[in-house]
């Protein structure tokens, strides 16, 4: 599988611009939505926005990298053609591309949401200070100290709802790009 991987000869520089496009789309957006939903001041959800989007999409062409080589050869031929030369030869391939699409948003938001969470838990200025002791007559109970409390649970789904939105909003901008450029 892996010693057919060879650097290319030729660059898709179209694909590299259009790459450049959309994080230049997409981190504005999705750091506006950063700091509305999720309350992070400008510079923060900036920060976060260029971080998540440059490392999902470095990991979405590590994947697509990877995955690439073991396509069938018709599927190569029209991802060959889409990239260079902007069109399709079968029709059949446009129904391929919607399922694909499809997979690559639902996977890019999860990655996003998982980046991010990540990087809120490390960022965080008491992420790594060691608690005070508490004397044992103040502890909880073991049962009421293992439950997650509710604010977490809230803070999580309010990051996964920020995450879609921020996300869907990205790839709408990404998409009217690409109809008004096919005109």
């Amino acid at each position: 599988m892996f010693e057919d991987l060879t650097i290319p000869r030729i660059l898709p520089l179209g694909a590299i611009l259009f790459n450049f496009v959309f994080l230049l789309v997409a981190i504005p957006l999705e750091a506006y939505v950063f700091n509305k939903r999720l309350n992070f001041d400008k510079k923060t959800s900036i920060f976060y926005a260029i971080s998540v989007n440059h490392f999902s999409s470095a990991l979405g062409w590590a994947i697509f990298f990877l995955l690439e080589p073991v396509l069938p050869i018709y599927l190569k031929s029209e991802l060959i053609n889409y990239v260079f030369f902007n069109t399709f030869k079968s029709s059949n391939t446009q129904s391929v591309l919607i399922l694909t699409t499809v997979i690559i948003f639902f996977t890019t938001v999860i990655m996003k949401f998982f980046l991010l969470q990540i990087f809120v838990f490390f960022l965080k200025e008491d992420a790594f200070k060691k608690k005070e002791e508490v004397p044992v007559t103040q502890q909880k109970p073991q049962r009421r100290r293992w439950r997650v409390p509710r604010k977490v649970r809230f803070e999580s789904t309010n990051l996964v709802t920020t995450t879609l939105i921020a996300n869907a909003l990205s790839y709408s901008a990404i998409t009217l790009i690409l109809l008004i450029r096919n005109r």
